[in-house]
């Protein structure tokens, strides 16, 4: 009866011990590994035992659970532990569909097999401690029940619960992270013995999850085939399904060259699989790790014939009219191979830093117990590692502060004699609408002019950049301004505004691209580079919009002094310039209004916003050797760009819209020289521009935006618009509290 017992204990049922799931043969269950769980201990006594004591069989039954439990975990870990999915991984897939529609279906993980491993433990102590009651129950000249109970004590609390724990795994096909996750909950338990044998089972997790992030931070490899560990690759069609529409889809892969295969990796290959990340590891460690992993990647597989800083990237531009051909479109990125500096990942990512982030986790893994503590630490130093090389790599070898100069040159506007020259040299073409087909080629030759005028031969960033005219959408919006009953019967002067309209609207899309390549890639980002394209648009319609009042000045100036010189060749009577000029006043007045605003508005942008933000970032890349933290402050430099820049504001920004394109067109009224013509135009001209430059007095001074740090120059740029309290005392005339500046006199 007793070696009866001990076979059962070991799983083994016979005569006396008997499997209820075998004696019901209409369900013809095979205890195979790959069979189901009971719900339930079927091991029972034989119902046609009658010499027990009901005590006895109390007794027994309840020990007998014991070998119920054993037998599931056996068979649970023997098919975790079968690895015959390895040899079977790279059969063909269709025979792997037959074996599913067979009912073998199969998910193979690494993690349950760690798991697996640590219940062998556990079940080889519980053989252990059979054997050792056996041993005792043969040397006792009279065996008794109460040894078996007593050697087994301790599994009571063990067996059990675990094996709930993997009948909850495979009811619910748990594995990967939310394997680790489930282990660390069920680490919290007032029984020590437990919560031992939990800890142990997780430390078998965490040897494979070392295992990945070593394959990951130390040599940027995913090794994850079973989709498990909390890092993962983002797959094509996810990808592009997700936020894309197959016109963009199709774009991008136009756009895509052999670089753009490290590009995508770095910001769409790979991300955080939240289904699989343990609930005890924080999202920022995560992130930590996601960003080390793609760093070494980056370290170890440099893009082949990159060149750097000291070697000549570009071929020297000739002078005269083969400077002009050199300009025209994007140049060609024209290397000198003989002087092609390749760099090895052994250079960018020396191995004794490799041994050094290896020994880290090397340590977390030899570790009996997960302490979280220790964890953060260990991964904050292997991404500080992985971002101080990867900030070698992009700020030094890569020269990044001279293309961050270079943005700066071309994007915000400080060579401001190359773009004053293209404005001139544009001047005439952008009087009229452009036309889709020809508008961008039409600007490359002013824009080629102003090259050769000024960009010397020793700027080697200019031939990164290149003019674009994407997408020409010609608006039928009108400026909003009050018609004059006397203008609203005739069509000349709704066609005249349609025209200017056209070509404010037009132009105003004007853009720059930038070449870049990597690894700047990493750093300039479509949504950086659209920032600067941003400011550059917006800098680019301000400068225009000051040379021309400018120009109507200086055209003016011109015309009065012909009429001088030539009513004192001729005799004439100065009656008439005495009337003209008396006439043209009150629009002198007006012009002169708006050059102010606009030249205030001009120097606050480039010397309080863009010169100052600038040397702040200057003292950042100074400072700084972590390339995450240069990404943050590029970020912030590029936000404080736009927010000071009121960008960001949709009320300010449109009311900026409105006053220039109110300045253009009062340019193009008067130089047309049909002032009688259009004095009613210009009168609701002014009469807008009065309206919407108070309005944007008044929305600047209010405490919401001058009283922020927002805009910290903001109240100097105010205080030169108010230094003779003219704007503080007409700005209330929005309120109509104070009469409004007075109208244009014309006869």
């Amino acid at each position: 009866m007793l070696h009866e017992l001990l076979l059962a204990l070991l799983g083994y049922t016979g005569d006396l011990i008997i499997d209820e799931r075998e004696h019901q043969e209409t369900l013809r269950v095979n205890l195979s590994p790959g069979a189901p769980l009971a719900d339930e201990p079927t091991f029972k006594l034989a119902p046609d035992i009658s010499f027990l004591q009901p005590s006895d069989r109390v007794v027994i039954e309840r020990v007998i659970t014991l070998g119920f439990y054993y037998r599931e975990l056996e068979r649970f870990a023997a098919k975790s532990r079968n690895l015959s999915w390895i040899r079977s991984s790279n059969e063909f897939p269709l025979s792997r569909v037959t074996d599913t529609l067979k009912g073998k279906k199969v998910k193979p993980s690494v993690y349950r097999r760690a798991l697996a491993n640590g219940i062998v433990e556990v079940l080889s102590l519980y053989r252990s401690s059979v054997l050792h009651i056996e041993q005792k129950l043969l040397s006792d000249s009279l065996p008794i029940l109460a040894t078996v109970t007593q050697g087994l004590n301790k599994f009571f609390v063990l067996l059990p619960p675990l094996y709930e724990l993997i009948l909850e795994i495979e009811h619910d096909n748990i594995c990967g992270g939310r394997l680790l996750n489930l282990l660390h909950k069920r680490c919290h338990c007032g029984v020590p013995e437990l919560q031992t044998c939990i800890q142990r089972l997780l430390w078998h997790g965490h040897q494979v999850m070392y295992n990945q992030l070593a394959s990951w931070m130390v040599y940027g490899i995913l090794h994850d085939q079973y989709g498990e560990f909390f890092v993962r690759r983002q797959e094509e069609e996810d990808r592009d399904s997700e936020h894309d529409s197959p016109a963009n889809v199709l774009e991008k892969l136009a756009n895509m060259s052999t670089n753009d295969v490290a590009l995508t990796d770095w910001h769409l290959g790979f991300h955080i699989s939240l289904d699989m990340l343990p609930d005890y590891i924080p999202m920022h460690i995560a992130e930590s790790i996601l960003f080390a992993g793609k760093a070494i990647r980056v370290l170890r597989k440099p893009s082949h014939g990159i060149q750097f800083q000291g070697a000549p990237p570009y071929q020297q531009i000739q002078k005269g009219s083969q400077k002009a051909q050199g300009f025209s479109g994007r140049l060609s990125l024209q290397k000198d191979t003989s002087v092609e500096t390749l760099l090895t990942g052994e250079e960018l990512l020396p191995q004794s830093e490799a041994d050094k982030i290896e020994a880290m986790l090397q340590d977390l893994k030899e570790s009996s117990e997960f302490h979280k503590r220790s964890f953060e630490t260990a991964v904050d130093s292997i991404k500080a590692i992985a971002a101080n090389h990867l900030w070698q790599l992009v700020v030094v070898r890569a020269d990044l502060n001279g293309h961050l100069k270079a943005l700066k040159d071309y994007f915000l506007l400080a060579k401001g004699d190359f773009f004053q020259s293209f404005l001139e040299e544009s001047r005439q073409l952008m009087r009229l609408p452009p036309r889709q087909s020809t508008a961008e080629a039409d600007l490359m030759i002013p824009f080629q002019l102003a090259a050769i005028k000024t960009i010397g031969d020793e700027d080697k960033y200019f031939s990164r950049v290149s003019l674009r005219m994407p997408g020409i959408t010609v608006k039928s919006s009108r400026v909003e301004l009050p018609k004059a009953k006397a203008h609203s019967d005739g069509d000349s002067g709704v066609q005249s505004d349609t025209f200017a309209e056209m070509s404010i609207d037009g132009w105003d899309s004007i853009a720059l691209e930038y070449s870049v390549d990597w690894p700047l890639h990493l750093f300039f980002t479509q949504e950086v580079l659209s920032k600067y394209l941003k400011i550059f648009q917006y800098l680019l319609r301000l400068k225009r919009t000051q040379m021309e009042l400018e120009k109507s000045w200086a055209s003016a100036m011109h015309q009065d002094h012909s009429d001088f010189a030539k009513r004192r060749n001729d005799g004439m009577n100065s009656s008439i310039s005495q009337q003209r000029r008396q006439r043209f006043r009150p629009l002198w007045r007006v012009r002169e209004h708006m050059a102010f605003l606009i030249r205030n508005l001009q120097f606050y942008i480039q010397v309080d916003v863009i010169e100052s933000q600038w040397n702040v970032l200057q003292a950042h890349i100074q400072n700084s050797h972590d390339f995450t933290e240069l990404v943050g402050f590029h970020q912030e430099y590029l936000s404080a760009l736009i927010s000071q820049s009121f960008l960001d504001i949709g009320s300010v920004s449109r009311i900026l819209d409105g006053i220039m394109k109110l300045c253009l067109q009062f340019c193009w009224k008067i130089e047309s020289q049909e002032i009688k013509e259009s004095t009613a135009e210009l009168e609701h001209i002014a009469e807008e521009f009065n309206k919407k430059s108070n309005s944007l007095y008044t929305i600047l001074r209010s405490s919401r935006i001058a009283g922020s740090q927002r805009a910290p120059f903001l109240r100097r740029f105010l205080l030169q618009l108010n230094f003779n309290s003219f704007f503080e005392a007409t700005a209330r005339g929005v309120l109509n509290v104070v009469r409004p500046r007075p109208a244009l006199a014309l006869q």
